[in-house]
């Protein structure tokens, strides 16, 4: 079996990203996750799976964990009619994960690269960044610039949003 917190960290090592690792008690919701990482600076931040009505096109969103989405507006962003979070079994099939733990590292299961990666301009200021790498029981800390550093050589593109308005 795979383990997925080596998964996420190998990704960082070989993109010469330097982290801070958290170790905590599992986090299922990022007010869960706040607790544990008190006091430590970075943006602590949410991702959300999402899909079209018919499951054909996936959307990765990372925000500010303390604003909430208007999936109206996103759907409208993004150009669907309507668009819904993925269910934990499409969310397990395709990035294999669980949820909770939803954040870019999910990205390294995405093999055929159809997952489109959303970043809210609100947090795009901030230096440090705060997710979980595809395991609740830890909370990786390292820069943004960086998190674009890795998706890049990941493959994929990121698309800059303003939520929020």
């Amino acid at each position: 079996m795979k383990n997925k917190y080596e998964d996420a960290i190998k990704v960082l090592e070989d993109n010469g990203i330097e982290y801070e690792s958290v170790k905590h008690p599992p986090a299922f919701t990022t007010e869960d996750a706040d607790k544990y990482i008190e006091g430590k600076i970075g943006c602590r931040t949410k991702t959300m799976f999402m899909t079209d009505q018919k499951k054909r096109r996936f959307y990765m969103l990372v925000m500010d964990d303390k604003d909430r989405l208007d999936m109206k507006e996103f759907a409208e962003i993004v150009g669907e009619k309507r668009i819904k979070m993925a269910s934990e079994e499409t969310l397990f099939n395709k990035l294999g994960n669980e949820a909770g733990c939803v954040s870019p590292f999910g990205l390294i299961n995405d093999e055929e690269k159809e997952v489109q990666f959303y970043f809210d301009n609100s947090i795009l200021n901030e230096e440090i960044m705060t997710f979980h790498p595809n395991i609740n029981t830890q909370t990786l800390f390292f820069k943004t610039e960086d998190l674009f550093k890795m998706l890049k050589n990941m493959g994929y593109e990121v698309h800059f949003v303003d939520l929020n308005k």
